[in-house]
Formats: C-alpha cells, sequence, structure tokens
C-alpha cells in the first residue's frame, strides 16, 4: 500500500509527497542450517555483537511480550564474553536455548523459525518518479539551458570583457 501526503500539501513534487511516495522494498530470503544463518547475520566473520543478535530475533518475528528486547539484550549479556560484547557459535547456541525458555518454546521449534527466515531481511527504500524532478523536458527558467554557470562560455573569454575599463570622469561617468 502506497501512503498518500497530507491533503494541505499543494505542490506535486514537495518533499512530503516524495517521501510518502517510497515504497519498501525486500530482498528474498531462502532457507538454510544455522551455522549458515549465523554466518549471514555477521558477514562471515567469527562472532556477533548484541545488536545484530536482537536483529536475527526481531527479523524472524520472534520477539513478542514474552521476549522483549531487553530479554534478548540480557541473553546475549549473559552469554557473550566479559569485556567483548561478542559471542561466537557455541555462545550463540546457548543464548537460542536461554530465549527458547523465556518465550516458553522448545528449542528446536525456536531453532526451525530461525533458520526458516534464511538470514537477515534488508530493508529500503525506492523513491517513485517525480516528473518535474525526473523529466527534463519539463525544466524552466535557467536549468532548461542546462543550469547556472559562472562564466557565459559562449560570449565571455576574459575578465576585460566584463568590466568597464573605459576612461571616465571624476564622477564616474563615460565621457
Amino acid at each position: 500500500m502506497i501512503r498518500r501526503p497530507p491533503r494541505s500539501t499543494h505542490c506535486i513534487s514537495s518533499a512530503a509527497s516524495d517521501v510518502y511516495k517510497r515504497q519498501v522494498i525486500m530482498v528474498e530470503k531462502s532457507g538454510g542450517d544455522l551455522k549458515s544463518i549465523f554466518s549471514k547475520y555477521t558477514s562471515g566473520k567469527p562472532e556477533m555483537d548484541g545488536k545484530t543478535f536482537f536483529k536475527m530475533f526481531k527479523d524472524c518475528g520472534l520477539v513478542d511480550k514474552k521476549l522483549t528486547q531487553t530479554v534478548i539484550d540480557l541473553t546475549f549479556t549473559k552469554f557473550a564474553e566479559k569485556g567483548v560484547k561478542r559471542m561466537k557459535y557455541d555462545q550463540f547456541l546457548k543464548g537460542i536455548a536461554e530465549c527458547a525458555t523465556k518465550k516458553g518454546v522448545s528449542e528446536a521449534d525456536l531453532k526451525a523459525k530461525i533458520t526458516a527466515s534464511g538470514g537477515p531481511a534488508y530493508k529500503g527504500t525506492k523513491a517513485d518518479a517525480v516528473k518535474w524532478h525526473d523529466d527534463k523536458a519539463l525544466y524552466t527558467g535557467v536549468y532548461a539551458q542546462g543550469g547556472p554557470t559562472n562564466v557565459d562560455k559562449d560570449k565571455i573569454t576574459s575578465i576585460s570583457q566584463t568590466c568597464d575599463r573605459t576612461a571616465a570622469d571624476v564622477r564616474g561617468t563615460k565621457k
């Protein structure tokens, strides 16, 4: 569904209407085992940070009233190495088991939901076409000629052509 701009926006190409024209783009995901999901979330690194640990649960749709962001952060802190703020794969498995008990589901069910997600969900926006911006045939004024310039390239070749240096009297009038 595309959200529309508020009715108070009168201009077709206003910034507000451009924002409302953006649509979410989702990247398709494919399943895999838990080790490959861990690798996808960490971009191939051997350790996962707390932000990525929470993102994994959020992308899988596992965050609810029982398994909140606070619970996930505390679980991460409990199993991550002290002072490093990152967890390895074996600690990751312990964290998933802890989160399964906090959520009230079996560890196998939680792992199945994580592996079914297929990895991180990357979301972005893409602006729709705006005819006043994209169609250069509709440009007006100086922009129709290619935009403003400091010097007219076809007429002025040196600074002497921009200033009138002919003789003048004391008052500045030309003779």
